[in-house]
């Protein structure tokens, strides 16, 4: 808006606010020294709309993010031939435009097992979309759709690592399907971990970690859509959410924790993807203790000091690259089954700390790959040590 205009704005709210107020008129029949007050004659009905009130600043920002970005942001619908002989839906997401190939990015959980699969614009426009390639362990995968270049509304990408707890973000998707759905909240922690859609050799599902936690409404149907910063950058892909409510249908319904992948990991597993058509995740091949279980009373039975931070390894897979290292599970029972003592507690990467199994998987995400050679400090027993570990590939 020009200076100009704000101006011209500033003078009629000045002018409405005038004929707001009482006024005093001097009664020339009562002479110069006695006056009244006199309320303004109503000139217009009293249910007309009165002059508009100028946009508040973070309503302008707002406005302008969705009239932005939702033509970037996607319906996905995805068919199962068994059901109702694939002519009905069997599943719905989000997802949003990828640069101006054609690409749709979105979660694999969405579209995983689908027979066929239907990206909606917010023009109208609907197509059939090949998928790329998934990566389990992030839950992504990535679709290419044949349309006018005119349709493709690529959302740029923003940097995840600059993002904080408290920021304002916003997630635009197609909850319930409703499409074009726009929500708002803040992020509420860094660097939490899931389950990945990866089956670990064990059985076990491998971890994905560095999650964005938000309080922005998230609910079914929101899965693969953009996470937002006030620039209107995606710094997140919208995966989770944790609630104990659910709907009358079975759905999770939103409890204002909500979980995104961050964009940082999907800058480097969306190109892989595209051109191999697969990830390789940084892999050392342990296990840790759940870090709800990291209290007082568990510490006292590991033997460990109460101020006590790191990764407490409680199994170590066979010849794997942490195996190969020389890292130690605990050995010795105590008295909480399945947990043992003894075992060796990673307290840094590279001389980075560490404060528990989260932040191991972060460094890795960000600051590791395949074939590369990492310095590990453990506390063995009350000493430190330092192991030298070369990254292997998730299995």
């Amino acid at each position: 808006m020009s200076q100009k205009r704000r101006y011209l704005l500033l003078l009629i709210s000045l002018i409405i606010l005038s004929g707001c107020f009482p006024f005093v008129r001097t009664d020339t029949n009562l002479g110069a020294q006695e006056s009244t007050l006199v309320a303004p004659t109503e000139t217009r009905p009293s249910n007309e709309l009165a002059e508009p009130v100028p946009v508040a600043a973070g309503e302008a920002v707002m406005e302008a993010i969705y009239e932005t970005i939702n033509g970037g942001v996607v319906s996905i619908l995805t068919y199962d031939d068994s059901i109702g002989a694939g002519i009905y839906p069997a599943g719905q997401g989000s997802g949003f435009v990828y640069g101006q190939e054609g690409y749709v990015i979105t979660n694999q959980h969405v579209i995983d097992g689908a027979d066929a699969i239907e990206v909606d614009f917010s023009s109208g426009l609907k197509s059939w979309a090949v998928l790329v390639g998934t990566d389990p362990d992030s839950d992504l995968a990535v679709l290419r759709v044949d349309v006018p270049s005119s349709e493709l509304s690529p959302i740029p990408l923003g940097d995840s690592d600059l993002i904080e707890v408290g920021h304002t973000v916003v997630a635009i998707g197609n909850p319930y399907g409703l499409a074009g759905t726009m929500t708002t909240g803040v992020i509420s922690a860094l660097g939490r971990t899931l389950a990945s859609e990866h089956i670990a050799p064990g059985g076990s599902l491998f971890s994905a970690g560095d999650l964005i936690q938000t309080d922005a409404a998230i609910n079914p149907g929101n899965s693969g859509g953009p996470l937002l910063n006030l620039a209107g950058e995606v710094i997140g892909v919208n995966r989770a959410i944790r609630t104990e409510s659910f709907t009358i249908s079975g759905d999770a319904a939103n409890s204002g924790v909500g979980f995104a992948i961050p964009i940082n990991i999907v800058r480097r597993v969306v190109p892989a993807i595209i051109a191999d058509g697969a990830f390789s995740y940084p892999y050392l091949g342990v296990s840790s203790l759940d870090e709800s279980l990291w209290n007082l009373r568990t510490l006292e039975l590991l033997g460990l000091p109460p101020d006590s931070l790191g990764a407490y390894i409680t199994e170590v897979t066979l010849d794997s690259p942490a195996d190969q290292a020389g890292l130690m599970a605990g050995t010795r029972s105590t008295e909480i089954r399945g947990l043992n003592a003894g075992g060796d507690l990673i307290i840094a990467i590279d001389d980075v700390p560490i404060a528990n199994f989260s932040e191991l998987l972060s460094y890795l995400l960000n600051h590791t790959e395949v074939g590369s050679t990492i310095e590990l400090s453990v506390l063995r027993e009350g000493e430190v040590i330092i192991l030298p570990l070369t990254i292997g590939a998730r299995p």
